[in-house]
């Protein structure tokens, strides 16, 4: 039997494999880093979000008066909330608003996007001119439409009316005309949104496809129907959700705008609760509409992915 020759003088062992106990720092550790950089944000959400919206729930159970001591009234501000009539108004309103700021926005930036979609060099340009309104102050765009929207014949939307033949319009100042005239300041404000997002979903459809489709005989209709739609159908779910809650919680174009007038006829469910909780001080009342109108954005969203979910089974 051959012997073994001993190991050399200058030879290096093998590093021995480390212990289960010495791992389990390190992972310990790596486990930790991520939530040391979250926790700053995680505070920060707890302290100003989370707890408000605990607080939120627990007092639409109760008539909260300051000083004197809340009073439990169980699920009675729910109940006006869902029966009373001024609240029926801004829940549809608010619905009304929300479909139609989403659908127009939608379909507004979807053109925008297919208009300026390229490689052009002088795109950019136009692209920017496009999105600003999206960037700019809230309190700037509603002072710029209530300039274009003065009631005046000779004011800005009203002259250019008075070309084609039509009367003035009393835009914001008619119970007719001053919900619809709100829904188109967030459809322009919300279209180049839109359009930035479909500008991104258009750059990643297979050029491919196209080429194929023209050789096959398909017009410009035809391949956007069969090719760009289809690819974009992620697209579609991701600004369906965001525009529907974006049109639900509409508050800021409201309150400039019109604060709910003439004679709540543009009153949504924010600033129903901005008036009932900071002007009226029903805060319990307030706390159950803003209850509502959480369950609702959650149920929209969770509506959406199932959807989304379906048909990624399908």
């Amino acid at each position: 039997m051959a012997a073994i020759a001993p190991p050399r003088a200058g030879a290096r062992r093998a590093p021995a494999p480390a212990s289960p106990s010495r791992r389990r720092p390190f992972r310990l550790r790596a486990s930790l880093v991520p939530w040391a950089f979250l926790a700053p944000a995680l505070i920060l959400f707890t302290l100003f979000k989370f707890v408000p919206m605990a607080r939120a729930i627990e007092m639409g159970f109760y008539e909260v008066r300051p000083y004197l001591g809340d009073r439990w009234v169980g699920a009675d501000n729910y109940r006006q909330v869902v029966t009373d009539d001024t609240f029926l108004a801004a829940i549809w309103h608010t619905v009304v608003l929300a479909v139609g700021q989403t659908a127009g926005s939608i379909v507004i930036g979807l053109v925008l996007a297919l208009l300026v979609e390229g490689q052009a060099r002088s795109l950019w340009f136009v692209r920017t001119a496009v999105f600003l309104p999206t960037v700019a102050a809230m309190a700037v765009v509603a002072e710029v439409w209530r300039i274009l929207y003065y009631p005046a014949p000779d004011g800005a939307i009203n002259s250019i009316l008075g070309w084609v033949g039509i009367g003035p319009s009393q835009f914001l100042n008619s119970q007719d005309t001053s919900l619809w005239s709100v829904m188109a300041v967030g459809i322009w404000r919300g279209a180049p949104y839109d359009m930035m997002i479909f500008i991104a979903g258009l750059a990643g459809v297979d050029r491919t496809l196209y080429e194929a489709s023209s050789v096959d005989g398909a017009n410009g209709w035809r391949r956007l129907w069969h090719v760009t739609f289809p690819a974009l159908r992620p697209v579609f779910a991701i600004l369906f959700t965001l525009a529907a809650i974006r049109g639900m919680r509409v508050f800021t174009e409201i309150f400039l705008l019109t604060n709910g007038g003439p004679n709540g006829s543009t009153e949504v469910l924010m600033t129903l609760i901005y008036k009932l909780g900071l002007e009226r001080n029903e805060l319990g009342v307030a706390a159950a509409g803003s209850v509502v109108l959480l369950l609702a954005t959650v149920v929209l969203t969770l509506a959406v992915q199932y959807a989304r979910s379906r048909r990624a089974d399908r």
